[in-house]
Order: structure tokens, then C-alpha cells, then sequence
């Protein structure tokens, strides 16, 4: 038995500390506060995130940094991007040396353009494993067979989380490639925002179609500049979470881009989900990437145009369209 600390109650944290649990570990969840802590004991399930899904009793809850991490053999990061950092400082005091931390979330630090790994070791002397992979926490807490990929610059700590989480229905992969891992994981909820407008326009299956093609090859052209390996691309974490999160209606970035594709704007969009949606953020750190590295990202664009140039979603599409020809 291992002892487990999630950072975060939200969906995907929740739903992998109950496949932990199942496994025999002892879980401990540090939620961000005294409502969300009561809440959740109060139901015995996150109503806003995970509706459905019963949390056992023996699963505790705490807002207590130092007492969630006394002891944890491993701690799970599933906090959004932009609180990385500073759950990260919360952490810092508390953890113990041994303990293994595996980030959970997908984005890009906006001030630094960290990948979030980079930002957990940045702040903690602990080793770090990233998951990553097409793995909606909805499915998971029912379990859906669901494949994954850990990877880590120390990879016989990634070996170790690959044998924590692999049961029947949760298969774990290793992967050296950490760039092209985390780049597929953040980058794909840009076009799974791009995937909703065309869902909200009206637009078909050639549109779509065109855009997860399309989106998938510059995911792949700005991890390849900044040293990731072009098969990861066409691996989970780039081809496969790009479909699951572009296809899916679990997908908060898909629904968020339905809504503008509707007409709404941006904040209106992200206060319906009611959810974080990681990809406008990211949105904005894959542009300054982009600009770093001077990698064409045509969709990439697009979408900052329309979300932070306010540029009428219906006009990115036509100028995405009528660009100047080209090879494939």
C-alpha cells in the first residue's frame, strides 16, 4: 500500500485517486478550500465536476497542506496551469524528499512559457512524472478503458508511476520524449477550441476533419523546433488526445468553442462551462512559442485572433482558407 496525496478534487484528480484507491492505497485529497472540502464530504462526490460518481469513505479530504503531504509517497498535481506555481510553493515546505510528483494538468506557464514540469522543478527538489494522454477523468471514473503515457527526466520514476496506475482498464506507457509529451497535451486544447467553433458555426465532418489534420501538424512542427520527437506526435499524447478532446462532449475547450461559434464571447463562453478551459490561456503561451521559435501555426493564430484581437470567428475562418497555396 502507498500512500497517495491529490492536489486538487476536481474531475481528473478525483477520478484517478479512485482507480488508486481501488488498487489498495491509502488517498488523501488537499482541496483549495474549507467549501470545496465540505461539499464534497457533505455528498461524497464533486456535483460540479464529477456528478455521479460516490466517493468511498475511507478516501479523506483536507486543507491542510502539511498533514495531505505527511508522509506521501506520491503526490498528484491536478491543479490548473496557472495555479501550478503557486500550489508548487505551497508544497515546498511540507513534502518529503522520497515523494514522487506526478503533474497531472496540461498547459504553459504564461510569464516564464514553461511546460508545467519545468515550473514544478523550478520550485521542488523532487522528482517529476508527468501523465499525460486521451483520458477523460468522466470515463475513467467509470472505467472506460483508457490508455496513457508517463514520462519523466528520470524515467525509473516514471516506471514506478507506469506500475502505481496500470489495472484493466487504465493501460500506462513510458516515453522518453517529455517536450513532445507535454507540447501534444497543452497544445491540443488551442484546437479543440478551434474544433468547437466549427461545431457552433454548423460547419461538417470535412471541416473537422481538415482542422484535426491540420492542427495535429503544427502541434508537431512547434514541438519538433523546441526538441520533441515526431513520433510522439502521432502517438497518444498528440494524435490521439488531439481526436478525444476535438470529438468529445466531456470536452470543456470543444464546448467553450461551441459557444463562440454561436456567437458568444469568450468570458460568456468560459462562464457557461463553468469549468477551467485550459486552452485559452495556452492559447495565448503557444503564441509567444510560436513567435519564439518562428513556427507558421495558421489555427494557432486564428484562434488568438479571435479570442484576444476579438476578430469575428466567422473572418479567421475565411482567412484561414483563402491563405496563399501550398504543398501539403
Amino acid at each position: 500500500m502507498k500512500k497517495i496525496t491529490v492536489i486538487g478534487a476536481g474531475g481528473w484528480g478525483l477520478a484517478l485517486g479512485l482507480l488508486l484507491n481501488e488498487q489498495g492505497n491509502h488517498i488523501t485529497f488537499w482541496c483549495y478550500d474549507e467549501k470545496e472540502k465540505n461539499d464534497i464530504l457533505q455528498h461524497r462526490e464533486n456535483k460540479r465536476c464529477l456528478p455521479g460518481i460516490k466517493i468511498p469513505l475511507e478516501i479523506t479530504f483536507t486543507t491542510d497542506m502539511q498533514q495531505a503531504l505527511n508522509d506521501a509517497d506520491v503526490a498528484i498535481v491536478a491543479v490548473p496551469s496557472k495555479a501550478i506555481r503557486s500550489t508548487a510553493k505551497m508544497m515546498q515546505p511540507f513534502i518529503p524528499a522520497k515523494t514522487i510528483v506526478v503533474n497531472v494538468s496540461k498547459g504553459i506557464e504564461d510569464e516564464t512559457l514553461m511546460r508545467l514540469s519545468q515550473v514544478l522543478e523550478d520550485v521542488l527538489p523532487n522528482d517529476v512524472v508527468v501523465l499525460s494522454g486521451p483520458s477523460h477523468a468522466e470515463e475513467v471514473a467509470r472505467h472506460v478503458p483508457t490508455t496513457v503515457v508517463v514520462s519523466s527526466n528520470n524515467m525509473e520514476s516514471a516506471a514506478k508511476i507506469q506500475d502505481l496506475f496500470m489495472n484493466k482498464y487504465f493501460r500506462v506507457y513510458t516515453n522518453e520524449d517529455l517536450v513532445g509529451i507535454e507540447l501534444g497535451g497543452a497544445l491540443k486544447n488551442v484546437i479543440a477550441l478551434a474544433a468547437g467553433i466549427v461545431e457552433g458555426i454548423g460547419y461538417g465532418d470535412n471541416t473537422m476533419a481538415a482542422l484535426i489534420t491540420r492542427g495535429i501538424t503544427e502541434i508537431s512542427r512547434l514541438g519538433i523546433a523546441m526538441g520533441g520527437k515526431p513520433s510522439t506526435f502521432a502517438g497518444l499524447t498528440g494524435i490521439g488526445d488531439l481526436i478525444v478532446t476535438c470529438t468529445s462532449g466531456h470536452s470543456r475547450n470543444r464546448r467553450a468553442g461551441e459557444l463562440l461559434g454561436q456567437g458568444f464571447t469568450i468570458e460568456e463562453a468560459m462562464e457557461k462551462v463553468n469549468m477551467v478551459v485550459e486552452g485559452v490561456p495556452t492559447t495565448k503561451g503557444g503564441y509567444a512559442l510560436m513567435k519564439k521559435y518562428n513556427v507558421d501555426m495558421p489555427i494557432l493564430s486564428a484562434i488568438y485572433a479571435a479570442l484576444f484581437d476579438k476578430v469575428p470567428v466567422a473572418e479567421t475562418i475565411d482567412t484561414l482558407m483563402m491563405r496563399d497555396k501550398k504543398d501539403e
